[in-house]
């Protein structure tokens, strides 16, 4: 079958015709999903509770990085082949980014296998767009990063030298052992972290890539409670993807709703989306979040995830019209096509209008502004916790890390703030950096980064 006459076939249909390339992809995704499926439950689990601990292939039960040297030997007990538990850790952090690589470009894999076997068309508009994004430096820089900090958010247990619930929510009911004057003994979590406490004094701090006296590795040191600091960054990462994912998921729903809406009926439907706006974008959006969360803090949603999905939804409520503005002008644009105006004549519903043919036009922009908004809500959520609102203890969350951190940042113990505080500007400009390249991707007059849609992109990223 040519590609011209696939056009009118359904996809399904196509796949029956020559199966072999997708079934081939597919067992190798089967695989894949099967070597770590144990680590997607436990974070759809984890983001609403306890979840539950289901075993995956890089677990640290499979690669420990726990252990005590023996004291007639030298070597380390209880690590995974004996290595270091620096070592161990290294290699479990490697292998995790490995597979998650792998993951990344199977399923490039499969896109290419669609455009060569399954798709109707020998060239679309998107694979220039897909060309221009493969050159875009700076969006592949943001890309990089996005993709590490997503890596980190899905497999932050494993990534962690320890556990939140050992070493942060529940410390006294775990022991280690280690080793004192020549002989193995043991201690609660809880009392080998107040004795590795980080306090600004040299003699009382336990920095980046160090030991602390109980044979634990700590590849960020520790807090000023002696928890360790990559185990909090790396559950914090998942909390502020969470925030930040769900909130845009629904402003963007609202926002491509109302564009689409006020695009197609205009006039009064128009006016009142416009009023309810621009109403929402005068007040100071942080002083109103501030506000918003302080005030439903004692209601039953706040419960759920401490905090997080409160936060969601108030930075959905209050940043939806940012992204609507964005979108409103394309949306505008593109309603007043022939095109439309033809569907109009023949009497096509307008429901099936927007989705069809107007939807797919604005899908771009909103993806361009998404990605710059998500870094200011990850900004928002860590100036809260900087300010004790939002995220309830003791879930981590790095804005809590910089506020516990500042009177140390001129001390032996400049990490605790430092880091986090790095951590937030990378990923925020990785962000920023993504949507340039997409923006440049879909529209290559832009590059220049003059004009109306640089402005508005810059609205976008500084929403919250």
């Amino acid at each position: 079958m040519s590609r011209t006459d696939r056009e009118d076939v359904p996809l399904r249909d196509r796949i029956r015709d020559n199966p072999a390339p997708a079934l081939r992809w597919l067992a190798g995704a089967l695989v894949l999903f099967a070597l770590e499926a144990g680590a997607v439950v436990n974070f759809v689990t984890g983001v609403f509770g306890p979840g539950v601990e289901l075993p995956t292939l890089l677990s640290r039960e499979l690669l420990p990085n726990t252990g005590y040297q023996d004291p007639a030997t030298g070597a380390w007990q209880g690590t995974f082949l004996g290595l270091s538990p620096a070592y161990a850790w290294a290699l479990r952090v490697a292998l995790v980014y490995a597979y998650s690589f792998v993951v990344a470009w199977w399923l490039w894999r499969g896109y290419l296998a669609f455009r060569e076997h399954y798709r109707y068309a020998d060239w679309t508009p998107r694979d220039d767009m897909i060309d221009r994004l493969r050159g875009h430096r700076w969006g592949q820089f943001g890309a990089i990063i996005v993709f590490a900090f997503v890596v980190m958010a899905v497999f932050a247990p494993p990534l962690g030298p320890t556990t939140v619930e050992q070493s942060i929510s529940n410390p006294y009911s775990y022991e280690i052992q280690y080793v004192q004057d020549g002989e193995v003994q043991s201690a609660t979590i809880g009392q080998a972290n107040l004795d590795s406490r980080s306090q600004g004094n040299p003699e009382q701090n336990v920095g980046p890539m160090q030991y602390d006296d109980y044979g634990r590795f700590h590849p960020f040191g520790t807090l000023p409670t002696g928890k360790d600091m990559f185990t909090f960054m790396m559950a914090g990462a998942r909390v502020s993807l969470f925030i930040g994912l769900l909130s845009i998921g629904i402003s963007g729903l609202i926002a491509a709703g109302f564009a689409l809406l006020t695009a197609y009926y205009k006039g009064l439907v128009d006016l009142v989306v416009v009023i309810a706006g621009d109403s929402i974008m005068s007040l100071p959006r942080l002083l109103f979040v501030m506000l918003l969360s302080v005030v439903l803090s004692g209601t039953w949603i706040a419960s759920v995830y401490n905090g997080g999905l409160l936060l969601a939804l108030i930075f959905a409520g209050t940043g939806w019209p940012v992204l609507w503005r964005a979108i409103r002008g394309p949306a505008m644009q593109v309603a007043g096509q022939e095109w439309i105006d033809a569907a109009k004549s023949f009497g096509q519903r307008p429901r099936v209008t927007m989705r069809k043919h107007m939807a797919p036009y604005i899908v771009g922009y909103l993806l361009v502004y998404g990605s710059m908004s998500l870094g200011g809500i990850i900004i928002g959520v860590a100036g809260l916790s900087f300010l004790g609102l939002g995220i309830n203890p003791p879930t981590p969350e790095w804005g809590r890390a910089v506020d516990i951190g500042q009177s140390y940042v001129t001390t032996a113990s400049w990490h605790i703030s430092f880091i986090p505080g790095v951590m937030i500007v990378l990923v925020v400009t990785a962000f920023n950096a993504l949507g340039d390249g997409i923006r440049d991707a879909i529209d290559p007059e832009s590059e220049s980064g003059e004009g109306e849609g640089t402005e508005a992109a810059a609205a976008a990223g500084g929403g919250a």
